[in-house]
């Protein structure tokens, strides 16, 4: 569990995994330089449970040096993660442990539900058996599940090196890719149990720009890194899920008037060549400096 200024929900997440129903359970949390008070919080809580908690300290270095410094002191078999301002349902890591067993798996995945101010799709989710599809097509389509839903035997982690540290906000993408790589023992558990929190405070997931240009990396680095996993796709159907996914995130940026993400965005795609004659309309606008490119949006939907 990396943590850095969640004051307000840290004891909730640790509260979370310390009563799961799975009762062998050690937490590993490793604050990176909070200045809000949680460590004061981690500290007490660290001291309630000092069998089962440990906890680490890095001066601002982000998540994923977090996790791979919690991976480096994790003593377990099957290793999970959560940020520190999400949470998982009582009998989530039981239920997920069980599946691994039952189907000598190495990762067990579950359903999601997004809450808080501004969360997107709030409903709850449980994606699909990928285990019965073309799963290297569908996991390049889109993350197949956020950080928190899924439970992995530590051998395999080990075996991928951890996580990756280039492209921040799209690592535990990245994550789940090369460790598809790895194996492809997968198993569902068609449940939902585990909750993402929306909130302020500068969130990965809302530099929405940043984020795409992060996954599209991943995607091609997967592609050209693990021939073997996409070998039955045709160039066409790799260039739909890799390059495509750009210009189709531009336009939806564009469409919800997202303008910031969607000029980024278009700039990129006018840079790397991954556009048509036809997207020229709005890829040449998006060079103008971003105040004119907002008038011109302005005036264009007034007009039509």
């Amino acid at each position: 569990m990396p943590c850095y200024n969640a004051a307000p929900f840290v004891v909730e997440a640790v509260e979370c995994v310390m009563g799961q129903s799975h009762g062998n359970v050690e937490l590993i949390i490793v604050d990176d330089g909070s200045t809000d008070g949680s460590k004061a919080i981690l500290q007490a809580l660290a001291e309630s449970h000092p069998q089962r908690i440990v906890l680490l300290h890095q001066d601002r270095r982000g998540p994923y040096p977090a996790r791979n410094l919690g991976l480096k002191h994790a003593k377990g078999d099957l290793v999970s993660f959560l940020d520190a301002d999400d949470y998982l349902s009582q009998d989530c890591l039981e239920k997920l442990a069980g599946a691994l067993e039952r189907q000598a798996a190495d990762l067990a995945y579950c359903g999601w539900q997004n809450f808080g101010e501004g969360a997107p799709g709030s409903q709850p989710y449980v994606p699909p058996d990928y285990a019965t599809m073309d799963t290297a097509a569908e996991f390049l389509r889109s993350c197949p599940w956020p950080i928190h839903a899924a439970l992995v035997r530590r051998e395999a982690v080990e075996a991928i090196g951890g996580f990756s540290e280039r492209c921040f906000s799209s690592m535990d993408y990245d994550f789940w890719l090369r460790l598809y790589a790895h194996t492809q023992r997968i198993v569902r558990v068609p449940e939902v149990m585990a909750f993402y929190r929306w909130h302020g405070g500068g969130q990965i997931s809302k530099t929405r720009w940043k984020q795409v240009l992060d996954a599209l990396q991943v995607r091609r680095d997967f592609i050209a890194q693990h021939p073997e996993r996409v070998s039955h796709l045709s160039q066409a159907k790799l260039s739909e899920l890799s390059d495509g996914y750009l210009m189709r995130e531009a336009y939806r940026s564009y469409w919800k008037r997202e303008l910031e993400d969607a000029q980024k965005l278009f700039r990129a795609a006018l840079r790397e060549g991954s556009w048509k004659a036809s997207d020229l309309r709005y890829l040449i606008p998006a060079t103008l400096p971003g105040s004119v490119f907002r008038r011109l949006v302005a005036l264009v939907s007034r007009t039509t």
